[in-house]
Protein backbone atom coordinates (compact mmCIF):
# COMPACT_ATOMS: atom_id res chain seq x y z
CA UNK A 1 0.00 0.00 0.00
CA UNK A 2 1.53 3.46 -1.06
CA UNK A 3 2.11 6.06 1.44
CA UNK A 4 -0.44 9.19 1.49
CA UNK A 5 1.33 12.43 1.06
CA UNK A 6 0.36 15.60 2.10
CA UNK A 7 1.08 19.42 0.61
CA UNK A 8 0.75 22.52 2.49
CA UNK A 9 -1.67 24.84 1.34
CA UNK A 10 -2.05 28.03 3.27
CA UNK A 11 -3.10 26.69 6.72
CA UNK A 12 -4.04 23.40 5.07
CA UNK A 13 -3.11 19.64 3.99
CA UNK A 14 -4.00 18.36 0.90
CA UNK A 15 -3.86 15.24 -0.41
CA UNK A 16 -1.15 14.98 -2.68
CA UNK A 17 -3.37 12.40 -5.34
CA UNK A 18 -2.15 11.50 -8.49
CA UNK A 19 -4.31 10.12 -11.07
CA UNK A 20 -3.65 6.82 -13.25
CA UNK A 21 -3.26 8.01 -17.00
CA UNK A 22 -7.09 7.12 -18.47
CA UNK A 23 -7.14 4.13 -20.81
CA UNK A 24 -8.96 5.54 -24.00
CA UNK A 25 -12.19 4.57 -24.39
CA UNK A 26 -13.33 3.81 -28.14
CA UNK A 27 -16.91 5.08 -28.56
CA UNK A 28 -19.49 2.80 -30.55
CA UNK A 29 -20.28 4.76 -34.13
CA UNK A 30 -22.45 4.69 -36.33
CA UNK A 31 -23.09 1.75 -37.88
CA UNK A 32 -22.60 -0.27 -34.49
CA UNK A 33 -25.50 1.74 -33.22
CA UNK A 34 -27.25 0.61 -36.52
CA UNK A 35 -26.52 -3.11 -35.59
CA UNK A 36 -27.20 -2.80 -31.99
CA UNK A 37 -30.71 -0.99 -33.09
CA UNK A 38 -31.44 -4.24 -35.54
CA UNK A 39 -30.12 -6.72 -32.83
CA UNK A 40 -32.69 -5.46 -30.53
CA UNK A 41 -35.08 -5.97 -32.96
CA UNK A 42 -35.15 -8.55 -35.18
CA UNK A 43 -32.29 -11.05 -33.44
CA UNK A 44 -33.19 -10.43 -30.04
CA UNK A 45 -32.02 -13.84 -28.83
CA UNK A 46 -28.62 -12.84 -29.99
CA UNK A 47 -28.10 -9.48 -28.88
CA UNK A 48 -29.66 -11.02 -25.05
CA UNK A 49 -26.93 -13.77 -25.66
CA UNK A 50 -23.70 -10.76 -26.43
CA UNK A 51 -25.51 -8.62 -23.66
CA UNK A 52 -25.25 -11.22 -21.25
CA UNK A 53 -21.86 -12.24 -21.79
CA UNK A 54 -20.42 -8.74 -21.97
CA UNK A 55 -19.58 -9.30 -25.44
CA UNK A 56 -22.04 -7.02 -27.21
CA UNK A 57 -19.54 -3.76 -27.01
CA UNK A 58 -16.89 -5.83 -28.51
CA UNK A 59 -18.90 -7.32 -31.42
CA UNK A 60 -20.60 -3.57 -32.24
CA UNK A 61 -17.01 -2.08 -32.10
CA UNK A 62 -15.89 -4.66 -34.39
CA UNK A 63 -18.79 -3.85 -36.56
CA UNK A 64 -17.55 0.06 -36.70
CA UNK A 65 -13.83 -1.00 -37.82
CA UNK A 66 -14.78 -3.62 -40.60
CA UNK A 67 -17.49 -1.07 -41.87
CA UNK A 68 -14.92 1.41 -42.17
CA UNK A 69 -12.09 -0.91 -43.71
CA UNK A 70 -14.59 -2.19 -46.89
CA UNK A 71 -15.86 2.08 -46.95
CA UNK A 72 -11.68 2.57 -47.28
CA UNK A 73 -11.60 -0.25 -49.78
CA UNK A 74 -14.62 -0.06 -51.83
CA UNK A 75 -15.28 3.94 -51.83
CA UNK A 76 -11.97 4.79 -54.25
CA UNK A 77 -13.46 1.78 -56.29
CA UNK A 78 -16.67 2.71 -57.17
CA UNK A 79 -15.42 6.04 -57.60
CA UNK A 80 -13.23 5.24 -60.07
CA UNK A 81 -15.51 3.33 -62.09
CA UNK A 82 -18.28 6.19 -61.63
CA UNK A 83 -15.59 8.39 -63.34
CA UNK A 84 -14.93 10.30 -60.63
CA UNK A 85 -11.69 12.09 -61.34
CA UNK A 86 -9.79 14.90 -60.23
CA UNK A 87 -10.35 16.92 -63.67
CA UNK A 88 -14.02 16.49 -63.36
CA UNK A 89 -14.25 18.39 -59.70
CA UNK A 90 -11.99 20.65 -61.24
CA UNK A 91 -14.51 21.33 -64.19
CA UNK A 92 -17.52 20.79 -62.72
CA UNK A 93 -17.63 20.72 -58.77
CA UNK A 94 -21.49 20.34 -58.30
CA UNK A 95 -20.69 17.24 -60.69
CA UNK A 96 -18.37 15.69 -58.65
CA UNK A 97 -19.95 16.51 -55.25
CA UNK A 98 -23.32 14.65 -57.04
CA UNK A 99 -21.12 11.36 -58.19
CA UNK A 100 -19.12 11.23 -54.62
CA UNK A 101 -22.32 11.36 -52.88
CA UNK A 102 -24.35 8.78 -55.11
CA UNK A 103 -20.80 6.29 -54.96
CA UNK A 104 -21.03 6.80 -50.99
CA UNK A 105 -24.60 6.16 -50.91
CA UNK A 106 -24.33 2.24 -53.00
CA UNK A 107 -21.62 1.89 -50.97
CA UNK A 108 -22.85 2.50 -47.64
CA UNK A 109 -26.10 0.25 -49.04
CA UNK A 110 -24.19 -2.21 -49.83
CA UNK A 111 -22.31 -2.36 -46.30
CA UNK A 112 -25.66 -2.25 -44.62
CA UNK A 113 -26.75 -5.10 -46.24
CA UNK A 114 -23.86 -7.53 -45.89
CA UNK A 115 -22.30 -6.31 -42.74
CA UNK A 116 -25.17 -4.14 -40.60
CA UNK A 117 -28.30 -5.93 -41.18
CA UNK A 118 -27.50 -9.76 -41.03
Amino acid sequence: MEELTYIRVGDYYIHNLVLDEPKSVKMVGKYGSLRRTYLKRHKHDLWRELAGSGKLTAHLLDIDDTVQEWMNRMLPQMMEAAGVTEELKARDQMAWVGLVNNCRARVEEIILAELVYV
